[in-house]
């Protein structure tokens, strides 16, 4: 989106409503791949789909995950290189995907509590603080580029079946849809550290000289002088976040019993517990015994 553009939509602007809650530089740079093992037969279906989704994922997009740092190397001087348009194809598709769970089980949730009238135990906010923050992904890479029409149609068709196949499965299984999530945001993290480290070594300059959009300066807060290594280190932990957050929930009971840990600090109370910024970090999630509910 050029400057014009941006100032003619910036009257109609107005503050989020799930602002976003900040993250220290220590705790962005901190953040990396860590896979939950899998646990139980549930956990092997999940993980065993998405495995299935990556490889897909990964051909459509033209990218081939590095052995190590001296193969990453090689593919970034080679010609399967990640240039700025596959990183923004790979990220677009990524991110029109990620934006669904949190929408469905969110609705979902919001039904169940009308229908038995009784509270969500918190789970509702956070579910929809989730979805919005993934489409602001969305929005952000939106001003970088403007997808093709098969890139259009291929997600019309894909958020359909996949918006439909989560609401279905969530009926029956929250904990199995949580668990899921869990695992698409550590292949998320993987994805960002890649383009992170991608930077660092040098191997895509044009996608680290592009320009910051206003959008995501703005739900940021970063100043004038962000750079897009800034904005990739923000989304990382933010998908970070994510990872622990539906780790968490997949260890939960969904029907009331047990509240959200990450809606409410406890203050008076010792023990290490979750909070919305990456404080106390459980990548893998919290186990049930660990929280106080």
């Amino acid at each position: 989106m050029t400057t014009k553009e941006e100032k003619k939509e910036g009257p109609f602007l107005v503050k989020s409503v799930y602002e976003h809650p900040g993250y220290s530089k220590e705790d962005m740079h901190a953040v990396k791949y860590e896979h939950r093992p899998v646990q139980s037969f549930r956990d092997a279906i999940t993980f065993g789909f998405m495995v299935g989704l990556r490889r897909s994922f990964d051909l459509c997009t033209g990218y081939i995950e590095p052995r190590d740092e001296k193969h990453q190397i090689e593919i970034g001087k080679g010609p399967n290189r990640m240039t700025v348009e596959k990183w923004l194809t790979r990220v677009i598709i990524l991110e029109s995907v990620a934006g669904i769970p949190g929408a469905v089980a969110g609705f979902l949730r919001h039904l169940n509590s009308i229908r038995m009238f009784r509270r969500d135990m918190a789970f509702i906010d956070t579910l929809y603080d989730e979805a919005f923050n993934e489409r602001m992904h969305l929005l952000t890479f939106l001003k970088m580029a403007k997808p093709t029409i098969f890139t259009r149609a291929l997600l019309w068709v894909g958020q359909g079946l996949f918006a439909n196949a989560f609401f279905m499965v969530y009926l029956v299984s929250p904990k199995t849809c949580h668990r899921f999530v869990g695992y698409l945001e550590e292949e998320a993290v993987s994805t960002y550290t890649r383009c992170i480290r991608d930077m660092e070594l040098g191997l895509c300059p044009e996608l680290e000289q592009q320009p910051v959009p206003q959008i995501a300066k703005d739900y940021w807060n970063m100043g004038d002088d962000a750079t897009m290594y800034d904005l990739i280190q923000y989304i990382r932990a933010d998908e970070a976040k994510h990872r622990e957050v539906n780790h968490t929930f997949a260890n939960l009971q969904q029907k009331g019993e047990d509240r959200n840990p990450f809606a409410l600090t406890i203050e008076d109370d010792p023990r290490p517990q979750p909070s919305r910024t990456l404080k106390n970090h459980h990548a893998k999630g919290w186990e049930k015994n660990e929280l106080i509910l």
